[in-house]
């Protein structure tokens, strides 16, 4: 269930809604429904919410919908809040996810408010710009989910999905012509299973993962993908399996090919969030296993002849080991300052970018792994992307934003140090106002919780400024310094933005994920309680004006919040987020996927932990919840609509507050991958509003 990224990025459909309010939110009649958890009986009565074909959900989710309009159409700074985040999301052209193949740059462009970026080529470095893929003709709404160059660039396999729902098309086409060849390889993976695909050294094959294909007797099953070979002009029925059959029937795959196609990597995992075992093939032979779970293997690359990979086995901040293509190991870099998040050859060598918290870095090394360097970046308040370089190259590009910086590729010369902005996204306003500060809070345990406070210049701490604290906690993700783009709405009006590093992500490293997982899932919990409690002590702000916003993963997290300290917030928004945790693994298909990040309701110290801090059985009759907004996508093939809707009756039937609780479902819509621009705008819109209203910016 890997994560939505922290947008408070709809609410054109919002504003015109001619829909009227009622003094309250639709009825929801209970059921008389119990299972028994861990020894302890559960009540369930909004199970019947979970089958959206059920006789009365259908017209239920109308009645909430248009009671969610309703209500946020009468929010008096709606119409202004999204105008002006819609004109701050109109930036220069954008690029993103470059890769670098037989001297070709291939990546992602987008001009808003071009519903979906397209895929372009040049040849590197100073080649016109050729489009490859544009699939903006149509309503915006299908999306391209990864792409994949052959090694010499001349052809590109891509992958294709629908309304949100992440299943996956690849299609092939002929760079060179531009012309799509005939092949189509359907049930490609995509939301519960990763997509993955390798080339092969001659480019006339691919090896992919997939899911076995449906029948009118078999609907088809998001479980036991596997690896299989497709022959070039061949019918996809053609094609042959060479891994995965009988691995693990919640198996996710990551392929990466080495010596020009020549031999291919593969990291295998059982479900999110937990370590894969590394297995190696050359040519068409079969893969040996080279690595097991007990390496803690997170990310592993190419480097020249021989594999790289990042190990957190007794290394907690990880350390690099190599493979040649026999599968012979050897020792290249121990643990240093800063937790590896991945690895990128460069010339002979090689470069790392590592991070601690909010601060990342790259360092250059040689080919017998000694330090040469820095990169010369910023040296606070970035995040470092994707970095795109060939075999012997000394020159790759890295790409960069920050809080303050919009997107910026920078080619890095490993020769002389010297580094290069070759292309900028030029932002809709100034950002030279904004003023970015760091706090700590002091979680449970005595844990020190980073907290990034973002306001604009003369917005100092009074005690109560609107504050929006953001966060994610979980399956190895951490939380970056991402470009605040169209949160400029926020700050400009006043308000302050807040984002904590907790446990469960991966800023300081494995153990500081491991520290967030399972049974230690309350940390995460106590962690975001205490950057809110930091941002009341250094007098940001207080209850009365402190809002928080996650999704997914992140919604699991204001769930259990809000329920644990209703008192200390005052507007919560949960996007697509999960609030029954037994039924999550037990009662959808992307819930045994999250097992290696939850564990299993099957085990009884699990069970008891769940049912703690689920925050669908911890909603208390009678207690005054904060104002709560949650959104779903009706086609989310990562968490269940019915999470959302089962949270909402609840919430609903309990609060004293008279704050409003709010569910809006959209019925074109998925987890948030691959949503059009519209579509994009719009949920910060609606977010913003929403907390405008509720925590009074500008008053």
């Amino acid at each position: 269930m890997r994560a939505i990224v922290p947008r408070l990025l709809a609410a054109s459909l919002l504003i015109a809604c001619t829909a009227h309010a009622t003094d309250g939110p639709p009825p929801t009649p209970r059921h008389d429904v119990s299972d028994t958890l861990a020894g302890t009986r559960v009540n369930d009565p909004y199970r019947w919410l979970e089958n959206p074909d059920a006789p009365g959900v259908t017209q239920w989710i109308d009645a909430q919908n248009a009671y969610t309009e309703a209500t946020i159409g009468k929010m008096p700074l709606a119409k202004d809040l999204s105008a002006r985040i819609r004109e701050l999301a109109i930036t220069s052209t954008t690029r993103s996810s470059p890769t670098l193949a037989g001297g070709t740059l291939f990546y992602f462009e987008n001009t808003p408010p071009q519903p979906q970026p397209v895929l372009v080529a040049k040849a590197w470095p100073d080649g016109p710009v050729r489009t490859l893929v544009d699939l903006n003709q149509g309503d915006g709404n299908t999306a391209i989910t990864e792409y994949w160059p052959s090694p010499s660039g001349r052809y590109l396999a891509y992958g294709t999905a629908e309304g949100g729902s992440e299943l996956t098309t690849i299609h092939v086409l002929d760079t060179t012509t531009g012309k799509p060849l005939p092949d189509q390889l359907a049930w490609a993976g995509g939301g519960t299973t990763p997509q993955a695909l390798a080339w092969d050294a001659d480019e006339k094959g691919v090896t992919y993962a997939r899911f076995a294909t449906p029948t009118r007797d078999t609907p088809l099953r998001e479980f036991d993908a596997y690896l299989a070979h497709h022959a070039l002009g061949q019918p996809q029925s053609k094609d042959t399996v060479v891994f995965g059959k009988g691995y693990s029937d919640i198996a996710e795959y990551i392929l990466h090919t080495g010596n020009g196609g020549k031999t291919t990597a593969l990291l295998a995992n059982e479900g999110d969030g937990g370590p894969a075992e590394v297995f190696l093939r050359s040519g068409d032979g079969p893969f040996r296993k080279v690595l097991g779970h007990d390496a803690d293997v997170r990310s592993a690359e190419w480097v020249g002849d021989r594999l790289f990979v990042v190990t957190f086995a007794g290394a907690p901040r990880g350390k690099l080991v190599a493979f040649d293509a026999k599968g012979t190991r050897s020792d290249v870099l121990p643990e240093g300052d800063g937790a590896i998040q991945h690895v990128t050859a460069l010339g002979d060598g090689f470069l790392v970018v590592r991070s601690a918290g909010p601060d990342w870095w790259a360092d250059q090394y040689d080919g017998k792994a000694g330090f040469v360097r820095r990169v010369p970046l910023p040296r606070t308040g970035i995040v470092i992307g994707g970095v795109a370089a060939e075999k012997g190259q000394a020159k790759a590009l890295i790409t960069y934003t920050g809080w303050t910086v919009p997107t910026h590729w920078a080619e890095y010369d490993g020769d002389t140090g010297s580094l290069k902005t070759v292309f900028e996204v030029k932002p809709a306003a100034d950002y030279s106002k904004v003023r970015v500060t760091r706090i700590d809070g002091t979680s449970k345990d005595g844990t020190r919780i980073p907290v990034t406070v973002i306001s604009m210049d003369g917005v100092t701490p009074n005690g109560r400024r609107p504050t929006i604290l953001y966060s994610y906690g979980g399956f190895d993700i951490p939380v970056t310094p991402s470009f605040i783009g169209p949160n400029l709405a926020w700050i400009e009006r006043g308000g302050v933005l807040a984002y904590a590093n907790l446990r469960g992500g991966n800023e300081y490293g494995e153990a500081w994920h491991a520290q967030g997982q399972k049974t230690h899932k309350q940390n995460v919990f106590d962690d975001f309680y205490a950057a809110s409690q930091a941002l009341i002590d250094h007098r940001w702000t207080d209850t009365r004006h402190l809002g928080i916003l996650g999704g997914s993963n992140g919604g699991l997290l204001m769930g259990a919040s809000l329920v644990q300290h209703p008192q200390q917030f005052r507007a919560v928004v949960a996007m697509v987020g999960i609030y029954d945790l037994p039924r999550h693994e037990t009662a959808f298909a992307n819930g045994p996927y999250n097992r290696s990040e939850y564990g299993s309701v099957n085990d009884p110290a699990i069970a008891k932990a769940m049912l703690a801090y689920s925050p669908l059985y911890n909603v208390k009759p009678g207690t005054a919840y904060p104002a709560v907004l949650l959104t779903t996508g009706a086609n989310d093939p990562r968490v269940a609509p019915w999470q959302s809707r089962k949270f909402a009756a609840a919430l609903q039937s309990a609060t004293t507050s008279g704050y409003p609780v709010l569910l809006l479902t959209r019925m074109n819509a998925g987890h948030g991958i691959g949503a059009p621009f519209s579509q994009r705008v719009g949920n910060a819109a609606l977010s913003m509003t929403f907390f405008a209203t509720e925590l009074g910016l500008g008053q």
